[in-house]
């Protein structure tokens, strides 16, 4: 089992790891109104030290848009495990799609944690001497 680290920058839940879960809530620091047409960079109110060799990985939850018509503006925020000092509060960016409001301590997107990318070397060739599935796009096709 690995230990994180974490540090709270405001009375929020504390983070658990769901039950029956691979992800793990965030909530929102702050009370936040966001107008349609804009974003916000809202605080998660936590920084962590991830283990050595892992990364973040930070997506709406499921019922984010849902709930808030926001949009995670980078899809998915990934935070290295450098990102560990006391002034290193995770946030996230948020597109509002309708006027919304945030409120203090609601769940609005989750995390994981990923193994790092392993060191990786690419080789220049002139064919790969594989078959060919059709091309972008073409799974489903009938």
């Amino acid at each position: 089992m690995q230990t994180i680290k974490i540090k709270y920058f405001a009375p929020i839940t504390p983070i658990a790891p769901a039950p029956n879960g691979d992800w793990v809530d965030l909530r929102a620091a702050e009370d936040i109104d966001i107008p349609s047409g804009e974003y916000r960079i809202v605080r998660l109110g936590v920084a962590m030290q991830l283990p050595e060799g892992y990364e973040g990985h930070v997506a709406p939850r499921s019922s984010t848009f849902k709930t808030w018509h926001v949009l995670q503006t980078n899809s998915v925020a990934v935070i290295d495990n450098s990102f560990c000092g006391d002034n290193d509060e995770w946030r996230v960016c948020l597109y509002a799609t309708e006027d919304t409001h945030i409120a203090f301590d609601d769940r609005i997107v989750q995390f994981r944690i990923i193994e790092k990318q392993p060191e990786l070397h690419f080789e220049t060739v002139e064919t790969l001497g594989n078959a060919d599935r059709g091309g972008f796009g073409s799974s489903g096709r009938a």
